[in-house]
Formats: structure tokens, sequence, C-alpha cells
């Protein structure tokens, strides 16, 4: 029998939540972490259903995933050292299912046992459409990324290619847009997985850390391409006023990416890649892609009205065809 939640009752989803949590956990309304004085970074993610994800393209175990995966790109993107949890808000309608309760927190479980941290509570209200808020609490590491960080004569560096999200949810739809592509089998295989399972890119963070030269100072620019890479570097231009130039033969395409402008544009634009775009000194940007083989350097800060150019001077924009996610247009 698919029991909805309209059946279970509040006191009973939490009792069977329980099995995910620390024992005691969800005896509380607060969650108490202890830390060693470090400097904790806190983020909040909303994955909403229809917007998000849909059950057309995305189990409840891959909403689960996707929703931690979200969350601690965010971190990873403001420098991350250890992942303490993550605590949860939940809505769902009445006629929601424990099966689909059960496969979400699952999940959520499975990304939380590969990248760290506990689930340490939340809260669970009815509603019209299932939304997931995940707020993640982690501690600074020594490199504080930052926006706001970048400066001229930076190497503009990607930790791996993009456009793969926002391909494997056009073939999860059948899109039409693809269908006189030929297309690898791998590389579908590839884009699907990274729309369904993506990976935060905190093992990237790990080797820029490490690779650091000495003499160069613990400063760079960051951010992370949830909302697209063309998107993550204005961001990166506009709070460090600086502009951005890009070379169009370096853009971070994986193997066998199609050619052609909108492919271009969806590897500038497709969203929820979760790579760590960074803005850093020369001598570091070349260390890291010597020891992180999907990094790649793609262009270079300089001083500037605050945008994203091309080389050859022309500044970049989306098209009609292939736009950026944009989160309230109609």
């Amino acid at each position: 029998m698919n029991e909805t939640l309209a059946v279970i009752g509040e006191k009973k989803l939490l009792n069977r939540l329980k099995k995910f949590m620390p024992v005691g956990q969800i005896e509380d309304d607060t969650a108490q972490i202890p830390y060693s004085g470090k400097e904790l970074l806190i983020n909040t993610d909303l994955l909403v259903e229809n917007i998000h994800f849909s059950d057309r393209t995305t189990s409840a175990e891959d909403v689960g995933w996707r929703a931690i995966a979200a969350n601690f790109s965010d971190l990873a993107a403001s420098g991350v050292d250890e992942i303490l949890g993550i605590t949860i808000g939940l809505v769902a309608p009445p006629q929601t299912t424990w099966k689909w309760i059960d496969g979400l927190y699952t999940g959520m479980s499975l990304a939380l046992n590969e990248y760290g941290g506990k689930i340490l509570g939340g809260d669970c209200s009815s509603g019209y459409q299932k939304l997931i808020s995940i707020t993640a609490l982690g501690t600074l590491g020594p490199l504080r990324l930052h926006r706001a960080n970048a400066k001229p004569g930076d190497l503009i560096v990607v930790s791996g290619p993009h456009g793969l999200s926002r391909l494997g949810l056009a073939l999860l739809l059948s899109d039409p847009r693809i269908a006189t592509t030929k297309l690898t089998n791998p590389l579908k295989k590839e884009a699907i997985r990274a729309h369904q399972r993506p990976s935060p890119a905190l093992a990237a963070l790990k080797t820029l850390n490490r690779c650091k030269p000495p003499g160069v100072q613990w400063r760079a620019g960051g951010t992370d391409s949830s909302d697209g890479l063309l998107e993550a570097i204005e961001n990166l231009c506009e709070s460090s006023e600086c502009q951005a130039e890009l070379n169009p033969l370096t853009l971070p395409k994986s193997q066998d990416w199609p050619l052609g402008r909108d492919w271009d544009m969806w590897c500038l634009n497709g969203g929820e890649d979760f790579e760590l775009i960074l803005s850093i000194p020369p001598n570091w940007a070349k260390a890291l892609i010597k020891e992180l083989p999907s990094s790649q350097i793609i262009g270079i800060m300089k001083s500037g009205k605050p945008k994203v150019v091309w080389n050859n001077g022309k500044e970049i924009k989306e098209t009609k065809e292939i736009s950026r996610f944009k989160h309230f247009s109609n």
C-alpha cells in the first residue's frame, strides 16, 4: 500500500524520518553543533517542484541528491573546509506518498555519505507543491573564496566542463532542438548523470588549496556556476569591478560536445553545472590545471567596465533561442 502523508500524519512522519538522523537529534527543535572555534559558513538553497525538478526527469532519490549537491556547491564556492550538517524544510501535498519521501531522504543520505555531514533536523508542512529547503553548515578553510576578490591580471579558471546538465535535461524531455544532432552514447550518459546526480566541486577546492604556490597570498575570486557559466563570470565582474575577457576557443566543453553557436550558448548559459569559477593569479592557475585535469583556463580579468567580452572585444550576450535560467520569469 502506498501510504500518503494525509494518512501518516506529522508525528508518524517524523518518527519514520528518525532513521536518517543521529539518535536523539529529532527530539528537540534546535540542533546543537560542536565546532573548534572556526568561522562557520551557512547556506540555504531551495528546490521547487516543476521548476527545479519533476517526476518526468528526476526520481525522488535524485531530488534528494540534487538538493544536497546544490547547497554543497555554494559552500565549496565560499571555501568550506568541513561540512557539519544540514537542516531540511519540507513542504509536500497531503497526497504525497511515503515511498517518495523515503526516496527523497535516501538520496540525501547517499549524498551526505559521499560528501560529509549529517541531517540535524528541520521542519515539514503541507503545501500545494513539493518544496525542499536545505540549510547547510560548514567551517571555513584557509581560502575564503568571494565574488569580490577578483583582480585585473587574474586568469579565469573553471573546475570542469559546462552545459552537461542542460543537455541531460533536454535528453530526458526529448527536446526537439537536439533531435537532429548526432550525440555519442558516452556524452548522453554523462549529461543525464550530470543532471540527475551532479557533483559539487569539493575535491576541486581541496586541490586548489593544496597547489597554491609558495609566496602567493590566500586571495581568490570565486563562485559556482549553478545559474550558468556566463552569469557566474558576470557576478565576479560586477562584485570585483573588473572586466572578463574570454577566449571562444577555450570554452569548457565535454569531450564530443557538438560544434555551433547554439551549443556554445548551452555551455555558457545551461546552468546547474555546479563547477567552481575562479579568478586567481596566473602561477596559481597554471599549478591548478596541472593538478586538476578537468580544470581549464578560459580567460583573463582586466580593468574596465564590469562585463564579459570575447577576446576580440565583442560583448557576450545570450541568444533568444538559448537564454539563461531566470528565477522569476513568467
